[in-house]
């Protein structure tokens, strides 16, 4: 069964003084894989500015615009239809030998091989004491240690917006006890990777109708590498798997890879940004 997704994604952004010179990369189109497959998509802007396509560092298409014109305020409106295949996020084998899988981690070739994804970056870097935060019990599959990460991630802090912010560190995160989605996954990717697992930070979309946790904008969560298994998706804001209801864009170390929307301004003086983003399914036969 598929499910259709009709996803709209709005930008205003309003300039104090003039803007001469302006460059921007948006990061919000939905990926192509195996569970997702387009019907449509469309990108305008108030200014009538020609769009660009590219592919980024990670292979992720992505919107570039340099508007030619001077301005004070502009719009950004992005329309994405597509289906998606019904996700069992639990379909893969759970009987895998806990010892091998754990041996794996320590084999030099799948650490160069998952370097990117098992060192810390900035958002990710963890003190001394904060590293003893969450520690694998090695009685247990990694699986299961990653269920437990991911729900200890969900009790230890509280979904609150406009606590942190984009620039928030692990330590922010964890005076406060408090955060948004960005939050939550990069204190699970932290611990994760502390503990050897190769996990990455993921954007996308999160069809809320369920009643699930999530921004008003994008939506986070990680994915972790089980040898044996392979990439599982982890919601530690809403303590679940990713699914259905989760419409990957990208991936990187961090939300610096994954920011929705990057740009080089020539302006001065204060700005104002607005974002919105609606997500609505239908089912398909």
């Amino acid at each position: 069964m598929f499910l259709e997704y009709s996803i709209v994604y709005k930008a205003e952004n309003d300039y104090a003084n003039w803007v001469n010179d302006a460059h921007w990369q948006f990061l919000i189109i939905p990926e192509k894989n195996k569970t997702q497959e387009f019907v449509s998509t469309d990108f305008k802007n108030s200014l009538n500015a020609k769009s660009e396509y590219s592919i980024n560092g990670y292979g992720f298409k992505t919107i570039r615009l340099s508007p030619k014109v001077k301005f004070k305020k502009i719009a950004f409106e992005a329309s994405f239809r597509l289906l998606k295949r019904e996700v069992n996020p639990y379909d893969f084998d759970l009987n895998n030998q806990s010892e091998e899988q754990y041996g794996k981690l320590l084999e030099l070739d799948f650490q160069i091989q998952f370097e990117r994804f098992i060192k810390k970056s900035n958002y990710t870097s963890l003190s001394k004491t904060q590293k003893e935060l969450f520690i694998f019990d090695k009685s247990l599959s990694i699986f299961e240690n990653l269920q437990n990460l991911n729900k200890w991630t969900f009790n230890h802090l509280v979904f609150k917006a406009e606590v942190t912010n984009v620039y928030s560190d692990i330590s922010d995160i964890l005076l406060k006890q408090q955060g948004v989605c960005q939050d939550f996954t990069h204190l699970f990717c932290a611990l994760a990777r502390q503990n050897g697992i190769p996990t990455r930070y993921v954007s996308g979309y999160l069809h809320q109708g369920n009643g699930y946790f999530g921004d008003s904008q994008m939506h986070a969560w990680a994915e972790a590498y089980i040898p044996q298994v392979g990439w599982i998706g982890f919601d530690p804001t809403n303590n679940l798997l990713a699914n259905t209801n989760h419409i990957k864009v990208a991936h990187g170390k961090d939300y610096t890879d994954c920011s929705p929307l990057k740009g080089i301004l020539n302006t001065s003086g204060a700005n104002k940004t607005k974002h919105s983003v609606q997500v609505v399914s239908q089912q398909q036969q």
